[in-house]
């Protein structure tokens, strides 16, 4: 039996690119070699494209060795499935999806519209209330708007369409908070002010594309005032509790609204899905992520090894996912 022909998309142009590398790195250790033939493709920071050699992890963080004059390479249409493995915009907000769909090339995780929509927080939010399902109060600022709170303090300041907590910001007075949407406006013309809410992060992940399944809830317990940049990423950071402190009541609260938010978004594949836990016990929706990190210690691939699937065996999945998916779609007539 053949190997399939696997490209591994890494980095990308967003302030996400190392995190990036990290997850690709780790996907490419845990690809099979017995199954996948596997080709490197980085994106640099400044959009350059660049392929690597076979699957060797290394590569990915280097210099690589053929250039492509900034443009995608042919590799993209010579292959079975590709794994986008990019974070925040020009990679997880549907641009690289739209690509792939031109190539019409089978690829891992949500589709164009779904990426986009979940990379806006904003539109995200609108589409979760119009399904009923319950997220934080927040105002979208937009370019010329005065800054202004009506939740009182602290709140949080966020971009719009950016991941990984930069750019986001908790406020505690009004001085905070303009120098908190000033901050955000570096990153995002559209900018969330968001209430606070007390209680537990709580997330899950999702698998599937038209019977998604969710894993068990985990429970991020940060070494800091909330869930920074440095407390996902730095070592010692945070701390990931599977399964979550929660009641037994609301883990199926929040594996339904998993679910549901997912399918709302029309996604397919993967994503994980924030949550609160407020004090009072009401579960609400933070985010859903359509491309997670993806290292295997990654929070994602945690809950699921946590729910019977090992990382090995989650890649297998979602390589057949992708492919089921464009087998599907290949089906309908434009």
């Amino acid at each position: 039996m053949s190997r399939l022909r696997v490209a591994v998309l890494a980095g990308g142009r967003s302030s996400e690119h190392e995190v990036s590398l990290a997850s690709a790195r780790s996907v490419l250790a845990g690809l099979d070699p017995d199954r996948y033939d596997v080709q490197t493709v980085a994106i640099g920071r400044d959009g350059r494209w660049e392929l690597g050699r076979g699957g060797e992890a290394e590569t990915v963080a280097e210099t690589l060795p053929v250039r492509t004059d900034g443009r995608p390479p042919a590799t993209l249409g010579e292959v079975d499935v590709v794994l986008p493995i990019l974070h925040g915009p020009f990679g997880e907000d549907g641009t690289v999806q739209g690509l792939l769909e031109l190539a019409g090339v089978p690829y891992v995780g949500p589709g164009v519209a779904a990426s986009a929509l979940c990379m806006d927080k904003d539109l995200f939010k609108a589409v979760m209330r119009d399904h009923r399902i319950p997220v934080p109060l927040n105002i979208t600022l937009r370019p010329g708007d005065p800054v202004a709170n009506p939740f009182g303090f602290p709140c949080f300041v966020k971009p719009a369409r950016l991941g990984s907590s930069v750019g986001i910001s908790k406020a505690h007075d009004e001085a905070e908070l303009e120098a908190a949407v000033a901050l955000a406006r570096r990153h995002d013309d559209k900018v969330l002010v968001e209430e606070f809410v007390a209680g537990r992060e709580v997330e899950v992940g999702v698998l599937g594309n038209r019977e998604p399944i969710a894993s068990v809830p985990g429970e991020i317990v940060p070494h800091a005032e909330w869930y920074d940049f440095a407390a996902k990423y730095d070592a010692g950071g945070s701390d990931v509790i599977v399964p979550a402190r929660i009641s037994e009541e609301q883990t199926v609260r929040v594996q339904e609204l998993a679910v549901q938010a997912f399918v709302a978004t029309d996604c397919e594949g993967m994503a994980r899905v924030d949550f609160f836990v407020r004090e009072s016990g009401e579960v609400v929706v933070s985010e859903l992520n359509t491309i997670p990190g993806f290292t295997d210690t990654s929070v994602y691939a945690r809950l699921f090894e946590a729910s019977g699937i090992g990382y090995r065996a989650l890649l297998d999945r979602l390589i057949e996912l992708a492919l089921e998916r464009h087998e599907r779609r290949r089906g309908l007539e434009y």
